[in-house]
């Protein structure tokens, strides 16, 4: 069993763990797995151990959050000495001269970065797949581990890495985290904000424990008190099975998974009763809307007669949307004032993450545009419109499919601000029903 990054960095300050012994490990798990799960687009070997060297030699080892912890970068990351693809032939591929602002946070903390994992082309789909490799489901690598943070999770459930940083536009940590069994947290757009979709895209980090999540949450985010996880006193939470406005059916074995959940938060005194907030239809205008014009807005750094069939359909798309000027701020403040009139009478709302199972591993990149959309939405019904609104939102792991083994989550949403509450609510979840960390068991 792999340890947990608490526990790595714990042993590390007290000199009981050497960083080098404990990268050459991962990059050895690296090695075993990888062939099967396509987590990583680029494993960092050699400067991997030669940067835990120099985390060894610190001297301030002793008060590092992540010393000598392995962490994989989602591939959206500026590296020193690397290039972020963001999953793409098409893009610059000339090594940064200095780290991005969350490689930076890490490397202080005393992280060791492996690798860049793999992403979907310009991170649009829950897929993630390239020319070059797919990332699978450690639970079965018959399906895809999904997107576009679908690397991350797949590198930190098959127990290669107990950490990995991921980013989130319309459920790119959560959905992934879903499928394979982790905790992923989507801050609010007030903490870790990238700028991206138009204020969608965000930061976050995705684990095998509320621990873990908080402590790298504290470190990405350079906020420290973050990594503490509280007791939450009782609050009051809403929930819903019922994808907003939509109303798709959404498999039992989802829906079941909150009705646990109700259960046991219900159990630890909190309120939970059936409630949801008010979508308005134009909800929906505002998520397409910036799906499509955000990668449009990037493609312009990018050779577009290089990209992919998709994704070249995806801009022409984009690009028509940002002509039309459909990309409206009154869209996103109609729903963050629907939103502000539900948590009136809650501090947390309950869903499922899903809302459907996973699609099966595969070279999506190489089928049209409607072919990657239509499962595309039929996944993601519960997550994107928390993007719009700029709230934090967590996803933590129930158990797993009787039927087909795959892991089963829900989703927790609160008010800008909420990371503690979110994480404490999480602890209690994961107290009461423990979750197996990795497919490694």
């Amino acid at each position: 069993m792999v340890l947990t990054a608490a526990e790595i960095a714990a042993s590390v300050r007290a000199g009981a763990l050497d960083p080098v012994q404990v990268t050459r490990e991962a990059l050895d798990r690296i090695a075993a797995a990888d062939g099967v799960v396509g987590a990583f687009r680029r494993v960092r070997a050699e400067e991997a151990l030669r940067e835990a060297a120099e985390v060894a030699a610190r001297p301030d080892l002793a008060s590092l959050p992540l010393a000598g912890v392995p962490v994989a970068v989602k591939d959206v990351t500026e590296v020193t000495g690397e290039f972020a693809s963001h999953g793409s032939q098409a893009g610059p591929s000339t090594p940064g001269e200095t780290d991005g602002v969350i490689a930076a946070r890490l490397r202080a903390a005393g992280a060791v970065l492996v690798g860049l994992t793999r992403v979907p082309e310009l991170c649009i789909w829950p897929m993630s797949d390239t020319p070059d490799g797919i990332a699978r489901n450690p639970w079965d690598p018959t399906y895809a581990s999904g997107g576009s943070s679908g690397g991350s999770a797949a590198a930190v459930a098959a127990g290669m890495v107990p950490l990995a940083h991921g980013s989130d536009g319309l459920g790119s940590i959560r959905l992934p985290a879903a499928m394979c069994g982790l905790v992923g947290l989507k801050p609010g757009a007030d903490l870790l904000a990238e700028g991206g979709w138009f204020g969608m895209s965000v930061h976050g980090p995705m684990a095998t424990t509320v621990a873990d999540t908080a402590l790298l949450l504290s470190v990405l985010a350079d906020v420290p008190s973050l990594a503490s996880v509280p007791s939450p006193s009782a609050v009051r939470i809403g929930m819903s099975t019922t994808v907003p406005l939509l109303h798709t059916p959404v498999p039992k074995e989802l829906v079941a998974a909150v009705s646990t959940a109700a259960g046991l938060l219900a159990s630890a005194g909190h309120e939970v009763t059936p409630a949801a907030p008010r979508y308005p239809p134009t909800m929906v205008l505002g998520m397409t809307a910036r799906w499509c014009a955000g990668p449009a807005v990037q493609a312009r750094g990018f050779d577009v007669t290089r990209l992919q069939r998709r994704t070249r359909a995806h801009v022409r798309a984009g690009r028509l949307i940002l002509r039309a000027g459909l990309v409206r701020e009154r869209t996103k403040q109609r729903w963050i004032e629907r939103a502000e009139e539900f948590f009136e009478g809650h501090e947390v709302f309950l869903t499922p993450t899903l809302s459907h199972w996973p699609v099966k591993a595969g070279r999506w990149h190489e089928r049209r545009w409607l072919a990657n959309v239509l499962p595309s939405t039929r996944l993601a019904g519960f997550t994107g419109q928390w993007n719009l609104a700029g709230y934090p939102a967590i996803t933590v792991p129930m158990g797993r499919s009787a039927v087909s083994g795959l892991p089963t989550s829900v989703q927790l949403i609160a008010k800008p601000g909420g990371e503690p509450l979110l994480l404490g609510l999480a602890a209690q979840l994961e107290a009461a029903n423990p979750w197996p960390r990795t497919s490694r068991r």
